[in-house]
């Protein structure tokens, strides 16, 4: 990824992540409690692990992962529980307009990786509340652009034998069997994600969606 490419990126990151400010800023008490699709976590959980790696220098990461015998899943975990439990829901969702240009990065992906964990997560609570929130397409087409199989492990995703199919870009993933659906919904099958009944079809489609 070039300079140019580097800075749309980074204003597509700022936009996504004031946008889903504002719109975790308007949940109810009861929304916040509702379930997410990060099996496990209410929304609460998923709001307080997006803002994780603005708000813990590198240092106290790894010595929470020491913490959690080098599991990231358990300390990430371990840190969204602590962290829902001590801010109150306005400050968890300041923390993501604060923070609109942290430089911020996961271990592997860079910029593109930012802002799909931004994306992915935000989807990880509108779409279990049921709200209807079209990711911008320039943004969805960097992080579809970025899906990498090496992940797949670390989100449980199998995606053996399917072909994820966008009904709304002309974009495809994988080989097999087609799977049809929003290009935002087939992003969050890659991440492992599974979804309500109704959003996908296809021969497979019983392996993606909730029981």
């Amino acid at each position: 990824m070039g300079k140019a490419a580097d800075t749309v990126t980074a204003a597509a990151i700022a936009a996504e992540r004031r946008e889903l400010a504002d719109l975790f800023g308007a949940l109810t008490p009861g929304q916040w409690e509702a379930p997410s699709l990060c099996v496990g976590w209410r929304v609460r959980e998923v709001v307080a692990h997006m803002s994780m790696g603005f708000r813990y220098p590198t240092a106290k990461v790894l010595r929470e992962l020491v913490k959690a015998r080098g599991s990231l899943n358990r300390m990430t975990d371990r840190l969204a529980r602590r962290d829902a439990a001590a801010y109150p829901d306005p400050e968890l969702a300041a923390f993501l307009r604060t923070h609109a240009h942290h430089p911020w990065k996961p271990p592997v992906g860079g910029l593109a990786a930012a802002l799909g964990h931004d994306v992915v997560h935000g989807l990880d609570v509108t779409v279990a509340l049921g709200l209807d929130r079209r990711v911008p397409e320039d943004r969805l087409r960097i992080v579809l652009g970025a899906i990498d199989p090496r992940a797949f492990r670390l989100f449980g995703t199998d995606l053996t034998g399917v072909r994820l199919c966008a009904d709304d870009l002309d974009w495809s993933f994988g080989t097999g069997a087609p799977l049809h659906g929003p290009a935002q919904d087939l992003l969050l099958v890659a991440y492992g994600r599974r979804l309500p009944a109704g959003r996908l079809h296809g021969d497979e489609v019983h392996r993606f969606v909730t029981a």
